[in-house]
């Protein structure tokens, strides 16, 4: 692409990433590039950060018509700037664009067009231990049109915040509680697209469970309310022995994510077998209650991993491993951070250096 560059008349000063919320603040410059259905994709720019000019009656405000997608850049012991599995993100995002019948932006683009900022902003992404810059691509229809015709003008853009860990205490077990309401997807529907009304529809649940006293919620299945699908805003696995069993994404109504895909690989790798199935939640508190589920984890780009201490089932709470994040779990996040961060070789062709 020839991307042009448009210069900030001046820069912002970098905040003291330890003491930032994760996601409130963000870097001088966003990428922005078109698309309309007579033109394809045009006029990719990157510019100083700015608010958005829409019209009130642009399509994403009135039936979602949203894509997005998220990772991140990190800064080696060397210096140096690099990516994780950055194809990863841009073919999830392609599919994901298909399911909402916006444009499908080629993977290569979505790859040039992140590293292409993510460079400009090398100076943003920060030093300190654990912290790294978070990038957020969106893709979203914004042409006027309550009719609902379909996008004729699309907007995709990214945006860079830099961030320490997800939860202010790092690694630390958190508490969850299955969801027996309300359902976040079901099969033919957009489970599997990275939208913003899956996590919409998630809201009510999940604020709920925090003011129970819980971090979050585990979704079951939106037709038997039997199975397990996925938390709040990741996926998750459960240990067994020699065993890790995670919900399968067959089904379309579980998030193919790019941290699950990646620990399957080192789970097969380290010797574990790896069930990708159906797993009825009931059986989960029986196994609990025997005491043969041994390490419940939940996976994702933001957290990486975050350890399950304790899970509500049918109104009973279930503590696993005395509330200490388990020893496979902190491996797997030694392991994957430690690939991100430059201090555990790659030997998966996972990274993405930034020139």
């Amino acid at each position: 692409m020839n991307i042009r560059f448009e210069k900030a008349a001046a820069l912002k000063l970098k905040p003291d990433v330890s003491k930032v919320k994760f996601g409130s603040v963000y870097s001088d410059y966003m990428f922005m590039m078109d698309w309309t259905v007579d033109g394809g994709w045009q006029d990719p720019r990157i510019v100083p950060f700015e608010d958005l000019s829409l019209s009130p009656a642009a399509l994403v405000f009135h039936y979602a018509l949203e894509v997005f997608e998220g990772l991140k850049a990190y800064r080696t012991p060397e210096g140096k700037i690099q990516m994780f599995r950055v194809d990863e993100n841009g073919k999830r995002m392609a599919n994901s664009a298909e399911r909402m019948s916006l444009p499908r932006l080629p993977e290569e683009m979505f790859v040039e067009a992140v590293e292409a900022l993510v460079s400009v902003e090398r100076d943003w992404v920060p030093d300190q231990p654990g912290t790294s810059l978070y990038v957020r691509p969106v893709l979203m229809a914004v042409n006027p049109d309550l009719a609902l015709h379909g996008p004729a003008h699309c907007l995709f853009f990214i945006i860079c915040s830099p961030v320490g860990s997800y939860y202010a205490g790092g690694l630390q077990c958190n508490a969850i509680r299955v969801e027996e309401q309300d359902v976040r997807a079901v099969r033919g529907g957009t489970g599997f697209a990275k939208c913003g009304g899956n996590y919409a529809c998630a809201q009510r649940a999940a604020n709920q469970a925090v003011a129970d006293g819980y971090g979050d919620v585990l979704w079951l299945d939106g037709v038997e309310r039997r199975f397990v699908e996925e938390v709040g805003g990741m996926n998750i696995m459960f240990k067994k022995g020699n065993t890790v069993m995670t919900p399968q994404i067959a089904t379309g109504s579980v998030l193919p994510g790019i941290t699950r895909k990646s620990i399957i690989e080192l789970l097969k790798e380290q010797g574990y077998t790896v069930e990708e199935k159906k797993i009825d939640i009931d059986e989960v508190a029986k196994d609990l209650e025997d005491g043969k589920i041994e390490e419940i984890w939940g996976c994702g780009t933001a957290a990486v991993i975050s350890p399950v201490g304790k899970l509500c089932i049918h109104g009973k709470d279930y503590v696993i491993n005395n509330f200490e994040t388990g020893p496979l779990a902190r491996k797997l996040y030694d392991t994957l951070t430690g690939i991100q961060w430059g201090t555990v070789e790659d030997t998966h062709g996972w990274i993405f250096p930034i020139q």
